[in-house]
């Protein structure tokens, strides 16, 4: 009889256990929508560039000198792709969880979404994974061994370091795994790539789940979200479709979400941010990594008391209302900010032509 009770017992404590395992999992997973948030920052497309994203988000005010977060209640979200092709990746994820912990204590708030590189660093898609990059995880004793294990076997030196530190026990495998794909901060929904017709219908919470899925268990990667072209990890039609064909579309995701706009990085939109479908989508993948040329591109978005604006080269700039003659004002007052020689020169040409005389389509 004793021995039926304690077994009733434990059984009783082990479902008490499940119950609020579940119910702490539900409070995880039900954290990718805020609001009464009065300033937010969004950041795209790091890659790697440590030095680029410290002087960003420092004009943006949120950290000071000393690298520490000074944003008060202010909300970062950084939209993805801080990963791959540059070499200080690491520095960057250690950076944003070291704000993490100092925003959450200040009443702010850091967002590190997933993006498309971050999946593929955690399924081991390594293709643009740099040899600086894979070197930053490199062991002091692994440093010390010549020839290497990982030369042996044809890899870079700290491969091996790098794939454990991605794992499910991993210090960034587990932190990365643990962050949201898709989140609504007051009216604005933030993600790394775009939402497409075929995941129209889905909820904030549904896309973030099944990313988490997937992540967690790479048997569920075919014919999944995480590397559907159309997924919200990668689909390019926010960005570069027909904005009369999809308009449609952005409208409908919006009203689904109960959104006002979408942010999205991702598609390089040359150089400034920039509005698309009437300021309803928002491009801020402005190329701040040096992946391709050392010119100068430094700007965030700000959303302050509901306003988004363009924050360059440290300015408050206003965003276009159109896609010609404000736009050229905008991109004209930009460049003027930006360090000789603007890369907006170009795009301000073009756009300079299409408006002359004769010069539209």
């Amino acid at each position: 009889m004793v021995g039926k009770r304690r077994k009733c017992e434990t059984l009783g404590l082990a479902t008490v256990l499940a119950l609020l395992l579940s119910a702490v999992q539900a409070v995880q997973a039900a954290e990718d929508v805020w609001t009464g948030v009065e300033r937010v920052v969004a950041v795209s497309d790091v890659h790697g560039d440590y030095e680029r994203f410290i002087a960003v988000v420092r004009f943006a005010g949120l950290i000071d000198a000393n690298g520490d977060w000074s944003g008060g209640k202010s909300h970062l979200v950084q939209i993805g792709d801080v990963l791959d092709r540059g070499p200080d990746s690491r520095k960057v994820m250690d950076l944003l969880m070291k704000l993490e912990g100092q925003a959450r204590r200040a009443g702010g708030h850091v967002h590190a979404l997933i993006g498309n590189h971050e999946s593929m660093n955690i399924f081991g898609d390594l293709r643009y994974v740099s040899p600086g990059e894979f070197a930053a995880f490199q062991s002091e004793s692994s440093k010390r061994r010549s020839p290497t294990a990982e030369a042996e076997a044809g890899k870079p030196p700290g491969y091996a370091e790098h794939r454990r530190q991605f794992g499910p026990d991993g210090t960034y495998g587990k932190w990365i795994r643990g962050h949201n794909t898709v989140i609504k901060i007051n009216d604005t929904v933030f993600l790394h790539a775009g939402i497409a017709p075929k995941y129209a219908g889905y909820t904030i919470r549904e896309i973030n789940n099944r990313v988490r899925e997937e992540l967690e268990d790479f048997s569920k990667l075919q014919g999944g979200i995480v590397v559907d072209t159309e997924g919200p990890l990668w689909y390019r039609g926010m960005a570069q479709g027909d904005e009369k064909a999809l308009d449609a579309h952005v409208a409908q995701v919006l009203k689904n979400l109960k959104a006002e706009r979408i942010v999205i990085g991702h598609t390089f939109c040359d150089g400034a941010i920039t509005p698309r479908f009437g300021g309803k989508v928002l491009q801020i993948d402005i190329g701040l990594a040096r992946l391709y040329d050392q010119l100068v591109r430094i700007a965030c978005l700000v959303i302050e008391k509901g306003q988004p604006y363009a924050l360059h080269q440290g300015t408050r700039l206003e965003l276009p209302t159109d896609s010609t003659k404000d736009m050229l004002r905008y991109l004209k007052q930009a460049a003027a900010l930006d360090p000789p020689p603007s890369s907006l020169l170009g795009r301000i040409s073009r756009l300079e032509a299409s408006l002359a005389p004769g010069g539209g389509p």
